[in-house]
């Protein structure tokens, strides 16, 4: 019975695969699909300018360069694999789930019962008590010791993993108390913008950003600290000044374009 149960899993699974191996073949040629990215750019960037996130000079070099680009579209139909693409489908609604069966049978444990409720509360148990035996050790070894500061950020670590964010920020704060870094005040300061202490978080970055100015994560943070506090000017100008900074394809850039489009 269960067999059948995982074998009915499998072809929901695989059906919007096999919907896309069994529907007719639309062959669309590059220059149709450039037009209808082109035509939907132009219409995107009139929505930004309708509503006040695209100032008219910037909508209009916009504009101009999307037209450029519609106009030098080129004109040839990509060609169509449609033969080798269906069995190529074919042969993956058949290997996905074999080769899966296999592998469950090769190295699966069925017999393995899942574990009860009780066992996973005692699991945290323990985890609760060889936390506190960590940070019972760590009160007792010198405060400025190298050894203390890795101490503290590995309970703060722990702790944030568990969703215990008030005791991460407080293991956190003895090591940088310990000694400050620009990384792990980064990592603070971010975890006090996801409880919204935007006033905690905006103090721990104008200190690491005096020792590290040219770290985008720092930059983008305080943005997002300045934003959060409502201060959406000051946000506009630190992330249009790292924007400024950023080489054309910094992995971030979209991101920190986005977060500007959105503000107020």
């Amino acid at each position: 019975m269960i067999w059948a149960l995982f074998l009915g899993l499998a072809a929901l699974a695989l059906a919007p695969l096999g919907f896309a191996l069994f529907r007719p073949v639309r062959t669309t040629g590059r220059r149709e699909a450039d037009l209808a990215l082109y035509r939907a750019q132009l219409a995107e960037l009139d929505r930004d300018r309708a509503a006040g996130r695209l100032e008219e000079a910037a909508h209009r070099a916009a504009t101009l360069e999307v037209q450029r680009r519609l106009l030098t579209a080129p004109d040839s139909a990509a060609p169509a694999h449609a033969s080798r693409g269906a069995a190529a489908l074919a042969a993956f609604l058949f290997l996905i789930p074999a080769g899966s069966f296999g592998l469950y049978l090769w190295r699966g444990h069925p017999d393995i019962p899942a574990a009860p409720f009780q066992e996973r509360q005692e699991a945290a148990a323990r985890d609760d008590v060889l936390l506190t035996q960590l940070r019972a050790r760590l009160e007792q070894t010198p405060p400025n010791t190298e050894a203390a500061r890795q101490g503290w950020i590995l309970l703060g670590n722990a702790e944030r993993g568990r969703g215990r964010t008030e005791a991460a920020v407080e293991a956190w704060n003895r090591a940088l108390a310990s000694r400050f870094d620009p990384v792990l005040a980064a990592e603070l300061a971010q975890l006090h913008l996801e409880t919204e202490n935007a006033d905690a978080a905006s103090a721990l970055l104008v200190r690491a950003l005096a020792e590290a100015p040219g770290e985008p994560r720092l930059r983008y943070l305080a943005g997002l600290a300045e934003a959060q506090a409502g201060r959406n000017a000051n946000a506009r100008s630190t992330w249009r000044a790292l924007l400024a900074d950023a080489p054309a394809d910094a992995p971030w850039r979209e991101l920190v374009e986005r977060r500007l489009q959105d503000l107020p």
